[in-house]
């Protein structure tokens, strides 16, 4: 390397490093607003901590935070000459319960925020800027700054599908806890579908000792499932990062974990997709899915239940000959399968209405004529745009996670096998991260609550599969669903994305390398048995 070649690596590298750079931050997702301020670095040995009794919970959170991740000594008794202070501010000014604002000077940091929500946002924040000096003893250093901050959109998610492949209660903490770095706080759990039922439900043991047989790769995997006490543990582990998690127990499609439990629930499938529906046209259905929901709203404190509610048509070709969906058609003068599948949508969002939640479905839901009062829709199918314009219309608030370009189980670059293509197309963190300004309606109107990625797990069953899928990715979501449009810059986020990968190697993720993807080869596909 000549002398002129070096000192352009150097420049790039300490560019990349640098905290602050031509009005940016290195922080994922970029603020709002942000200034470098006069005057030299800090050194943060200690920290004393001060918070407004309003902030007590979010305070316990950054004390273990510093300490057990950045190891740095945190007192909440009595201040030093030497230590840094923190305090934890509560202004009503801040009109956004998740904005905040962050200033670091002299030997005090303040976070102000007129919620806890926002003052562990500014707290992520606050985290990202420590710069290691002696990272082996808890050394950092600080730059003097003001940032002003507040999230794009309210709904920032990730979809986790758990039914084809398990992964277990200690990588959902590790996800939820990047997520909280990341500044996500929705967490959309897929708990049951064709492979498999993995969430206790007391009142039908049934669908955890058979129904969480089997994976989508091993049909006789040993059963695997969440007890409603590990439910009630990650719930609560979520709800400590300001996360909420939102459960799908999918119907009417999707049921052939539940009908395998009972058969007397099914409705029929097809040779591909057997036992695949529960049967609209039976009371003991809307019996048992009642029971089941009850006890789902009673576990997850969340506003929302998914319902799934796409994709029926791989399964329902025995409904027009069912007697009980017949007597069920004449009884409510239902024309056709369609307008069994709408009632069925219909009743069962009354349901959940009636355990004060609000249904969510995906974008199938549009033509059902469910009341957009009651109802979120999840718009997912990239190629039909005219159901996202016809939701729009409607009034139904939408969510959007388009297959492309937020189906992580699509490949991210075009040499990777282990994944899906939509005609040669797929999920590079770029098209993540140019996401929604690129859709042909206004993205900032009222009733687009905001955006996810989903990842479906047929073709990932290692953790290592997982990871590489999500990461960066989801970072790349992260800044899309928080930062203004103005202040998105790819190359920049680029750069931001060297800090963020030493982050991801404490966490022990095996994300791939927007720099060097051969650095983590991409894992080996499981064949099925």
């Amino acid at each position: 390397m000549n002398k002129i070649t070096f000192i352009i690596a150097l420049f790039l590298v300490l560019e990349i490093k640098a905290v602050f750079c031509a009005g940016q931050t290195s922080i994922i997702p970029e603020p709002l607003f942000s200034k470098k301020e006069s005057g030299k670095n800090i050194e943060v040995k200690t920290i004393f901590l001060e918070a407004s009794p309003a902030f007590d919970k979010v305070g316990k959170y950054i004390k273990n935070e510093l300490e057990t991740q950045h190891h740095i000594p945190v007192t909440t008794q009595k201040t030093t000459a030497k230590s840094v202070r923190l305090n934890l501010v509560f202004s009503s000014d801040i009109e956004n319960a998740e904005g905040y604002e962050l200033s670091v000077k002299k030997r005090e940091i303040n976070i102000t925020a007129s919620s806890e929500n926002g003052i562990f946002y500014g707290f992520q924040s606050l985290r990202q800027l420590l710069t290691p000096v002696f990272s082996n003893t808890g050394t950092y250093s600080l730059v003097p700054c003001v940032i002003k901050d507040e999230p794009r959109y309210g709904w920032r998610g990730f979809m986790l599908d758990e039914s084809r492949h398990f992964f277990g209660k200690k990588k959902v903490k590790q996800i939820l806890d990047l997520m909280a770095l990341n500044k996500l706080n929705t967490f959309h759990w897929h708990l049951t579908d064709e492979p498999g039922w993995r969430i206790e439900i007391k009142a039908y043991p049934e669908l955890t000792r058979t129904g969480a047989i089997g994976n989508y790769t091993n049909p006789e995997a040993a059963p695997a499932f969440y007890t409603q006490k590990d439910i009630e543990d990650i719930v609560h582990y979520a709800a400590e990062r300001f996360i909420q998690v939102v459960p799908e127990i999918d119907m009417p499609g999707h049921a052939s974990a539940a009908v395998r439990s009972y058969p007397y629930l099914s409705g029929g499938g097809t040779k591909e997709h057997p036992d695949f529906t529960f049967n609209p046209g039976k009371e003991e259905v809307y019996q048992f899915l009642t029971n089941v929901l009850d006890e789902v709203s009673s576990l997850f404190p969340s506003p929302y239940i998914h319902i799934g509610g796409d994709e029926v048509h791989f399964g329902n070709q025995k409904w027009s000959a069912d007697p009980a969906i017949l007597q069920l058609m004449e009884k409510h003068d239902l024309k056709n399968t369609r307008e069994v599948e709408h009632y069925f949508i219909k009743r069962m969002n009354d349901t959940i209405q009636s355990f004060d939640k609000r249904m969510i479905g995906w974008d199938e839901i549009v033509e059902s004529g469910v009341s957009p009062k009651s109802s979120v829709v999840m718009w997912w199918r990239h190629d039909k745009p005219q159901v996202l314009e016809e939701a729009l219309e409607k009034g139904y608030p939408v969510i959007l996670c388009p297959r492309i370009p937020l189906y992580f189980d699509f490949v991210q670059q075009e040499s990777d096998t282990n994944g899906r293509k939509w005609g040669g197309r797929y999920c590079s963190s770029d098209s993540v991260y140019v996401f929604p300004d690129n859709l042909p309606v206004d993205v900032n109107q009222k009733d687009i609550l905001g955006i996810q990625a989903n990842l479906w797990s047929e073709r990932f069953a290692s953790l290592e599969a997982v990871d590489y899928m999500m990461w960066p990715r989801l970072s790349a979501l992260a800044e899309a669903a928080w930062s203004a449009s103005s202040k998105k810059d790819f190359d920049h986020f680029l750069g931001k994305m060297k800090n963020m990968y030493q982050i991801y190697d404490q966490y022990n993720v095996y994300y791939f390398d927007l720099f060097s993807p051969l650095y983590h080869p991409e894992p080996k596909v499981l064949q099925k048995h």
